[in-house]
C-alpha cells in the first residue's frame, strides 16, 4: 500500500541549509520526497496542517540509559523517545558484551523510537551496578569486539566512563584499552567525564576525530574544561581543533549554566545536545531532550543551532546517514514542535535556576513516514 504524507504550512528547521522557513515536507512509502512529485504521481496523499509549528528531521539523543529491568538506571525507551519527539536515541553503555543480545532482545525489537548504542567496553555493561572497570579481567577482548561488532548494525562505538567511581584502582588503563578497540574497529569512542583520577589533562589527549566528550559542560570542582580564568584548557582546545565533539550528557550531575555559558561567550565549536535520561533524573532536573535543548536555548543559543545539535550534529559525528536529515530518498524521521512563550523556571544539574521565556514542546512524532506518537499537551503559541 503507498503511504504518501505532505506537511504543509509549518515551519521547517533544515540546519543542512542553515534556514528557518515556511516550506512543505513529503514523504513517500516511508522516505523523504519532494512534495511536488508526491502529487504528480496522483496517489491518495495524508496532508498535516503544521500552522503555528516547527518541523524538523527527527530528534536524536546520543545518551540515555534505556536497559530497563536489567539495569538500575533503565528507563522505558519510548518514553524517552517517540513520545518527547526524539526519533532517534542511543544508549550510552549499558549494556556490555555479555548482555548485548538481551538488550536487542528486550529493548531494541520492542520499541517504536530506533535505538541505537554504544557498547561497553566492559563485557558486564551496567547490569552488575557501577564501578564496571575497576576489574581489568571485565575488559572485552580484541577478538569479540570484532565480532560483535560485525554482526550487529545498532551498535555505534564504545562507551568509556572515566571517573574513579568506575575504573578504582586503573586509571587510565580502561581508555587506552578502548583506544585500541577503536582503532581496530574504526569506531568513536563516547568517554564519560566524571570526578578524578584519572584527570581530564590525560584523557583527552587520548581522544581523537569522531570521539565524544559527554558530560562536557559540568559544574564540578575537578575535571573541567574551563580554567579558573575562564577560558577553555589546552587540552580541550587541541581535542576540539582534531574534530572530538563535546556534548552535553546532562544527567544529574554533569551540567552547569556557568560552564555552557563562557563556552557560548568565547567558542564557536559546535557541541551535541543529549540528555542522560534515566530514572534518577526523569523526573528532575533532566525531564527530557526538548527541555534540556530550552535550556540550552535560554542561554541565548539559536533555535538553528539547538536543532543543529540534536539533529545534524550527532548524526555527522556517528556517520548516519538515514537520520537527522531531510535528504531526498532518506528515511522520513519528522519531530514537529512548539517554541511556547511562556516564563518558566529551569535548573542545572547544580540547582542553579534559570529564567526561561521559550521552551520547546513535542507536537507530533514521524518515524519511517508513520505518526507514532501526538502530543496533547502544547498548544500552538
Amino acid at each position: 500500500m503507498v503511504e504518501a504524507i505532505i506537511i504543509k504550512n509549518g515551519y521547517v528547521v533544515d540546519p543542512e541549509v542553515s534556514k528557518i522557513q515556511k516550506r512543505d515536507i513529503g514523504m513517500f512509502n516511508g522516505k523523504f520526497l519532494d512534495p511536488t512529485i508526491i502529487e504528480s504521481y496522483g496517489a491518495d496523499i495524508s496532508y498535516i496542517d503544521a500552522n503555528g509549528s516547527y518541523v524538523a528531521p527527527g530528534f536524536i539523543d546520543i545518551h540515555t540509559h534505556v536497559f530497563k529491568d536489567y539495569t538500575t538506571l533503565g528507563i522505558e525507551a519510548d518514553k524517552v523517545g517517540i513520545n518527547q519527539g526524539v526519533t532517534t536515541i542511543i544508549d550510552a553503555g549499558s549494556a556490555g558484551l555479555d548482555n548485548y543480545v538481551t538488550f536487542k532482545q528486550k529493548v531494541i525489537n520492542t520499541s517504536k523510537t530506533e535505538v541505537l548504542a554504544f557498547l561497553n567496553i566492559s563485557t558486564k555493561g551496567l547490569c552488575n551496578g557501577g564501578g564496571e572497570l575497576a576489574n581489568p579481567n571485565d575488559l572485552m577482548a580484541s577478538a569479540e569486539a570484532r565480532i560483535i561488532f560485525r554482526t550487529e548494525p545498532s551498535l555505534v562505538g564504545l562507551k568509556a566512563r572515566m571517573s574513579g567511581s568506575v575504573v578504582g584502582n586503573n586509571g587510565l588503563y580502561p581508555l587506552l584499552h578502548a583506544r585500541k578497540l577503536a582503532d581496530d574497529l574504526h569506531v568513536p569512542i563516547m568517554v564519560h567525564i566524571g570526578n578524578p583520577p584519572p584527570l581530564i589533562e590525560e584523557i583527552l589527549p587520548m581522544l581523537r576525530k569522531g570521539d565524544i566528550v559527554t558530560h562536557a559542560f559540568h559544574g564540578k570542582p575537578k575535571n573541567k574544561i574551563i580554567t579558573r580564568h575562564q577560558k577553555l584548557t589546552s587540552e580541550a582546545i587541541n581535542c576540539l581543533n582534531r574534530g572530538v565533539l563535546f556534548d552535553v550528557g546532562h544527567g544529574a550531575a554533569s551540567f552547569s549554566f556557568k560552564t555552557l555559558s563562557i563556552y557560548k561567550e568565547k567558542y564557536k565549536y559546535p557541541f551535541s545536545i543529549s540528555s542522560d535520561l534515566h530514572v534518577r533524573n526523569y523526573e528532575s532536573p533532566v525531564g527530557s531532550l526538548m527541555q534540556t535543548m530550552s535550556k540550552v536555548r535560554g542561554l541565548g543559543y539559536s533555535l538553528l543551532e539547538v536543532v543543529a545539535a540534536v539533529t545534524m550534529e550527532p548524526a555527522k559525528t556517528l556517520h548516519l546517514t538515514e537520520q537527522g536529515t531531510f535528504a531526498s530518498g532518506t528515511r522520513a524521521d519528522v519531530t514537529l514542535f512548539y517554541e511556547t512563550d511562556v516564563c518558566m523556571e529551569l535548573k542545572d544539574s547544580e540547582g542553579e535556576p534559570m529564567i526561561v521565556e521559550k521552551v520547546i514542546e513535542p507536537y507530533l512524532t514521524i518515524r519511517e513516514g508513520k505518526k507514532v506518537y501526538e502530543s496533547n499537551v502544547g498548544t500552538k503559541p
